[in-house]
């Protein structure tokens, strides 16, 4: 997994596709964190083809998912599933994000997740905003390898909260 010195442009371009505005945040912040190392950034290639990327933190005893992008050409052919497994190889621990249910996308996500052994905590979310003056967005927590109960996710919660956010 290499973190690049510059964000390639088809990375660029599908972040801003995958993901709404409020659900990012901007290019130049996103390359300042991968440049002092806090955010490391996963190439995902197929035949020789950019594929996708993950945008994923080390954090204290997980890995934090914060943003996972199939190119939209080499979905359905099981890249997803293998790049999570490969992840899982080297952080046996991870947490994400993912939408409510209120959505076909948002249900099909969860699907997925949840087929390769992920568990959505059942406690209350909020993904803090990535801009300034932004409202909290409803989220789920979900892990793989982590302890389903509240004081893991209050302790996961307050990591994310203060490294990813930078909230206090």
């Amino acid at each position: 997994m290499i973190s690049p010195v510059t964000i390639p442009v088809n990375v660029a371009e599908l972040y801003n596709q995958a993901f709404p505005p409020e659900e990012r945040r901007n290019l130049t912040a996103q390359q300042e964190l991968l440049n002092n190392g806090a955010l490391r950034l996963a190439l995902l290639e197929n035949s020789n083809a950019f594929a996708g990327f993950v945008f994923y933190w080390e954090l204290t005893d997980f890995a934090f998912i914060e943003h996972f992008a199939i190119a939209p050409e080499q979905r359905g052919g099981g890249i997803g599933s293998g790049v999570i497994r490969l992840l899982e190889q080297e952080h046996p621990r991870m947490v994400l994000e993912v939408e409510p249910p209120h959505s076909d996308d948002a249900i099909r996500r969860i699907r997925f997740y949840e087929g390769l052994g992920f568990k959505a905590y059942a406690f209350p979310y909020l993904q803090p905003p990535y801009q300034a003056g932004g409202t909290p967005l409803p989220m789920l927590l979900m892990q793989k390898g982590m302890p389903p109960e509240e004081h893991t996710f209050t302790k996961i919660n307050s990591e994310i909260y203060r490294e990813v956010y930078g909230c206090l």
